[in-house]
Formats: structure tokens, sequence, C-alpha cells
């Protein structure tokens, strides 16, 4: 080789290196990486949350631009243990926000997240009520979500795992698509699609033809259809209707309608299900259930008040098997008084069932 050739060799690979070196700085300074995680954090410190990534955000710029975030824990404010702990994330960018646009993000993805129900739970208790009268609104999510490898969790007790997630663009009079797989504690697949479109009538937030499908392992899937509508804290009201469908005990008309509160009642769901015998006709009120479901599994010395018998509701339930993980109950037959149920803010026992009988396995 000769000594031209040579030189001109190495001035080739010091101008490449400078290209990739420039390429490099401009990524960065397009990027702006600090931005988009100061933004982050300061989005979450408005919700009472607190962001912490393990090591600087780092930016890519092929295949599409991105911002990659390693370590993410998210916390509730001055709380100890995390709502959210992730080993990767992944901001997805439009050129458009590269080239000086307004600053947006096309996509966010999540890897391996371990989400705590518990902490989240105590997290919103903490926010603040929504001021009386107040007209709904529509949370605008602009950036599509993908989560693979997550898992959900009760404290120490796991509730689903290898969960994935995918959703798109929540904005007004567009349809919202969600689709997510799990596995149960126990091991059983779960699917659930859903789709629905948000759209705004006044003081009131609708959510027309919405489609859920629900189906956990080869045996159940439950499709219902129908329309929702909001109008501030307990003043909500829905209508579902479709089908349950069991491999060993047959298919189940079902319908759901859900009234809102009044002076005198509150928030009151009511389900009826219709199929080879079986039958239940019963009105829940779905804030208190929710409270008397948080008592089972509340610690010893926790619980406030006398420890209800019964889930709070009224209504009728007849059914000649019913099948609940390794429970088995034959011929059960259950009629609750009539009795408004009470709201969620108290304890109070619901009434004992007036008719009650079956066997066990």
């Amino acid at each position: 080789m000769t000594r031209g050739l040579r030189r001109l060799l190495l001035a080739a690979g010091a101008l490449a290196l400078a290209a990739l070196l420039a390429v490099v700085i401009v990524v960065y300074l397009l990027l702006q990486p600090d931005r988009f995680t100061a933004m982050l954090q300061d989005q979450a410190q408005r919700a009472g949350l607190v962001l912490s990534l393990s090591s600087p955000a780092s930016p890519t710029l092929f295949p599409r631009p991105a911002l990659d975030l390693r370590g993410i824990t998210l916390n509730a404010e001055g709380a100890d243990s995390p709502i959210l702990l992730a080993a990767r994330g992944r901001l997805v960018l439009p050129w458009s926000t590269l080239l000086g646009g307004h600053t947006t993000i096309s996509q966010m993805e999540v890897d391996a997240p371990r989400v705590d129900l518990d902490a989240l739970q105590n997290w919103l208790t903490t926010l603040p009520p929504q001021p009386e009268g107040s007209p709904p609104a529509i949370p605008r999510i602009d950036a599509g979500i993908s989560i693979e490898h997550g898992s959900l969790m009760r404290g120490d007790q796991l509730l689903l795992n290898n969960v994935t997630l995918t959703a798109g663009t929540l904005a007004p009079d567009q349809v919202f698509p969600l689709g997510m797989s799990a596995t149960t504690a126990a091991g059983a697949p779960l699917q659930l699609r859903l789709t629905a479109t948000p759209h705004m009538q006044g003081n009131t937030l609708q959510l027309n033809d919405i489609q859920l499908h629900l189906s956990q392992g080869g045996g159940t899937t439950l499709a219902l259809r129908g329309s929702a509508r909001w109008h501030g804290a307990a003043n909500a009201a829905a209508q579902l209707g479709g089908k349950l469908d069991q491999a060993d005990a047959g298919s189940y008309d079902i319908a759901l309608a859900l009234t809102p509160a009044d002076q005198t009642n509150p928030l009151l769901l009511h389900l009826k299900l219709d199929g080879p015998n079986n039958h239940a006709d019963l009105h829940l009120p779905p804030l208190a259930l929710a409270h008397w479901w948080g008592t089972l599994d509340a610690p010893a010395g926790q619980q406030t008040g006398p420890q209800p018998d019964m889930p709070p509701g009224s209504g009728t339930l007849q059914m000649a098997k019913l099948q609940v993980g390794s429970l088995s109950v034959e011929g059960l037959s259950v009629r609750t008084s009539d009795a408004a149920p009470a709201p969620s803010t108290t304890t109070a026992k619901p009434a004992m069932p007036a008719n009650a009988s079956g066997k066990s396995k």
C-alpha cells in the first residue's frame, strides 16, 4: 500500500468518524432527552406522583426517533411502596417534534411493568374529589400505549401475569381500541377486547357503541354491547346486553343496567342472567360492593367496623351448579330483601337472605 493511499484511507476514516459523531450530536440535540424527561416528571408531579429513572434517557433515531428509559419507578408522593416498576420504557416521537414542532409522543412502550394494586388504590384515595356540579371531561391520550411482560400484584399476591396490552388514541369522536391478554394466578389464559367511541354532549360524557369481549381459557366467554353516559360523580348510567357462554354449562342471556344515584338511592347495577337452570335478578351497589370486597383482604387490625357476612345487594339467585375456581356449589337458591343497600361509606351489614339453600363441595 502506497503512502498516498494510506493517507487517503486515514482521511476517509477520520471523516466517517467525524460524520458519525456529528450525527450523534444532532440526534441528541434534536431529541433533547432532558426536555422529555422533565416533561414526564412534571406531569407526574401534577398528579401527586414521583417519576424516577435509574439512568438518564438515551436517544435513538432509527428506525424511528425515540427515547429509551431504564429502571422506571413511579411512586405516590411520600409513599414507600411503588405503584409501578418497569425494566424499560420507550417513547416514540413524531418527526415533526424533532423539527421544532409541538412536543408530542406518538407511542409509549413499557416492558415488564409491575403494578401494585394496593399502592394504586392508596394514591387514588388521596386525589381531591371532583368539584360539585363540575362537568366531566374526556381524558385525552394522544399516544398509543403498548405493554409487554407485565404483572398485576396486590402487595405480594400475584393477580395477573404475562400481561400484554395495546391501546390506541383516546380522543373525542374517535373509536378507542383496547386489547389485553394475560394469565391468571392459577395459570388460566385471559383475553379482553374493548372498543368504544367517547363523545361530549353538553355536560355529559357519552361512550357510544361499546363492544366488549372477555374470555377465560377455552370454556368461558362474555360478549356485551351497549352504551354509557356520565354526568360526574355517581351520576352515571349504562345499558349493556349480550351472551355469557360456558362450555360445560350452556349459553346465558345477560343484561346490565346502571342507574345513577339520587337523593335516596346509591348508584345501582341491575344484573339479569337467564340460562339453563340458572337465573339471577340482582340489584348491586357497585361502590358498596367494592368497599365490601376491600374489607375481605384488609390485614388484621385494619378493619373498620363489623365484618359483613354477605355482599351488599338485593334480588334473587338460583343456580343449579356454580363453579368458582376449585369451589363447586350445587342447588344454590338465594333471595335477599328488597331494602335499599347501604351506601359505600358505611359498614352496615346487608340484610341476611330470607331463603338460602344449597350444598358445596
